[in-house]
């Protein structure tokens, strides 16, 4: 059955179905095939070869980095990636795998402790059609959360509230990264 056959007879072309729709096209970006970068265009490969500051990493491991959403959903939304050029977590080795979880533990830690954020949204958005902006290389997500971070500026003003500059975030989590190891941490 397509979707006219599923209308009533009363229904027209326009009337409402009690479906909630959020039209969103400036996001095509981020998920057409033409517009996924190759290894000489990745950000995330490009990223390690500039200066912390400047690539807005927060720390630096032996097959992964931890570094900010240039284009963040929340106050210190960051990112998890392997320096290795790979899609899908699948594809990510079983030491590259353990280095994402590892830093995604330090990363809750560290802005737990020093942004008192009180949750977390963590995960992979696999592949364009999952809606990954960066398809061609692999990154986990964490946005902290607060239980007041929600309001209707995102929707109905089309901006983000922002309490902080990127680079004093990323100063911020940077120096705490450093600090001696967190409760109830390994490394």
């Amino acid at each position: 059955m397509d979707g006219v056959e599923s209308l009533s007879s009363t229904a027209a072309v326009g009337d409402p179905d009690g479906m909630q729709r959020l039209w969103v096209p400036h996001r095509m970006v981020y998920v057409a095939d033409d517009h996924q970068p190759d290894r000489s265009d990745c950000p995330f490969c490009a990223a390690p070869a500039k200066s912390d500051e400047d690539a807005l990493i927060v720390a630096r491991g032996a097959h992964a980095y931890v570094l900010l959403n240039l284009f963040p959903y929340n106050n210190g939304h960051m990112l998890v990636c392997p320096y290795r050029h790979v899609a899908g977590y699948d594809e990510a080795t079983p030491e590259e795998a353990a280095e994402i979880a590892e830093l995604t533990q330090r990363a809750m830690r560290v802005a737990r402790r020093v942004m008192g954020c009180h949750g977390f949204n963590i995960g992979m958005n696999q592949g364009a059609i999952a809606g990954a902006g960066v398809a061609a290389h692999l990154h986990q997500h964490i946005v902290p959360r607060w239980a007041s971070d929600a309001n209707f500026f995102p929707i109905i003003a089309k901006t983000k509230a922002m309490p902080q500059l990127l680079g004093e975030v990323r100063e911020l989590l940077a120096t705490a990264w450093a600090d001696p190891p967190d409760a109830g941490a390994s490394r």
